[in-house]
């Protein structure tokens, strides 16, 4: 028998007592004796009993019934009543109430401790199916949000893609050269688009699967950004990406040496496919979020125990009352509403920072652009052995 704590209500004290003592030798804990309504509603709410044992006839101007409706509708805690009274009105009252036991007194310590029993197991295995059937009700309305969210935002690049071949089909021959470059360039973004959506979509499902691992491998941080920044530039169209690596020590170089120093040293390790979605969509979200022509700072730089990116904007920015839920999957901030996006890059963002054991802070305010700063710890683990290092 596991321990659970009770609250008895009696209004006969030396009944009360008895009821304690037994239940004691039991092996469960008494948090309190009420004596009226009042008395149960304020030990309830302070003490959060296990269960409660209820007399039908109390003190004051509520009688027990009355008082397990106000504790089964605002706390959700099983009550079991224990009283003299029997008749069809009373017993009638009690039912509405949906009560886990009703005793009848006199009683015997074994009826009441197996009552007991069944009414917290009966209340734990309905607290079970209620938590299930809202994790069922809160997946259904995930996949029925995501379903809605991805076909909208694949219809958007598909009828840019159908436009264009259709004005090339039609047109191609007597179109300028460089109006044929355009339709093949938009063209290109959105297949562009519409991978990073399927890249997203699959990261996603992987994460809610639990089979999103982490695998660090040695990397050349300075070359994967600025290889990162030559992929994204040229297809997206806005503002333009400034590459930094302020403090960024040569990879090739142990960490904290200066580059005169020749000794090599054994790259830093971190997961390559999951640092590539953390900066893939940060720089497109800032990209996305900022005004043609406004630069971005992209910031690389580390000491011996980690890396850090640091990618700043001067775009719409993010309302203060929004930051809280931004690494929900699906959430979108109140004021990029009107802009094409499906909330699920920053949640990914984040499950890929967790994956690393890192950290990201968000500064923004509506109007004055964005801040995000992610701190990777980097995996020293390969290095003991390494006799380079």
């Amino acid at each position: 028998m596991s321990f659970a704590t009770v609250l008895i209500v009696e209004d006969e004290r030396i009944i009360a007592l008895d009821i304690q003592t037994s239940l004691q030798s039991a092996g469960y804990g008494v948090v309190a004796i009420a004596t009226s309504a009042t008395e149960a509603l304020e030990s309830v709410k302070g003490l959060s009993p296990d269960l409660v044992l209820m007399d039908i006839r109390i003190r004051g101007d509520r009688d027990g019934v009355e008082t397990a409706e106000q504790i089964r509708a605002d706390y959700q805690i099983p009550v079991v009543y224990l009283t003299a009274h029997a008749d069809e009105n009373t017993l009638q009252r009690a039912k509405l109430t949906e009560p886990f036991g009703y005793i009848l007194k006199p009683f015997e310590d074994r009826e009441l401790i197996t009552t007991i029993e069944i009414a917290l197991s009966r209340h734990k295995a309905e607290a079970a199916i209620q938590t299930a059937l809202r994790q069922e009700k809160e997946l259904n309305e995930l996949k029925t949000r995501f379903v809605s969210v991805v076909s909208h935002e694949f219809r958007n690049p598909l009828n840019a893609i159908l436009f264009s071949t259709e004005l090339l089909q039609r047109y191609g021959a007597q179109l300028a050269i460089e109006k044929r470059e355009v339709y093949l360039e938009r063209i290109q973004l959105s297949v562009r688009r519409m991978n990073q959506l399927l890249s997203d979509v699959l990261t996603l499902a992987e994460t809610e699967a639990g089979k999103l691992d982490y695998s660090p491998c040695p990397l050349d941080l300075l070359k994967l950004c600025q290889d990162l920044v030559d992929e994204i530039q040229p297809h997206e169209q806005g503002s333009v990406i400034q590459f930094r690596h302020t403090d960024y020590l040569h990879p090739s170089l142990p960490w904290g040496c200066h580059l005169a120093d020749r000794s090599p040293s054994p790259l830093p390790r971190l997961d390559e496919r999951l640092l590539r979605h953390i900066l893939i969509n940060l720089l497109s979200n800032s990209i996305k979020y900022s005004t043609t022509g406004e630069p971005i700072v992209f910031a690389l730089s580390s000491n011996d125990d980690s890396v850090t990116f640091r990618i700043q904007d001067q775009g719409i920015g993010i309302p203060q009352a929004d930051h809280a839920n931004l690494f929900q999957s699906f959430y979108r901030a109140s004021n990029a509403k009107t802009i094409p996006g499906t909330g699920l890059g920053l949640s990914i963002v984040k499950q890929c920072v967790d994956l690393h054991k890192g950290t990201i802070a968000v500064e923004s305010a509506e109007g004055e652009g964005t801040l995000f700063t992610v701190t990777l710890p980097l995996d020293r683990s390969a290095h003991e052995n390494d006799p380079r290092h």
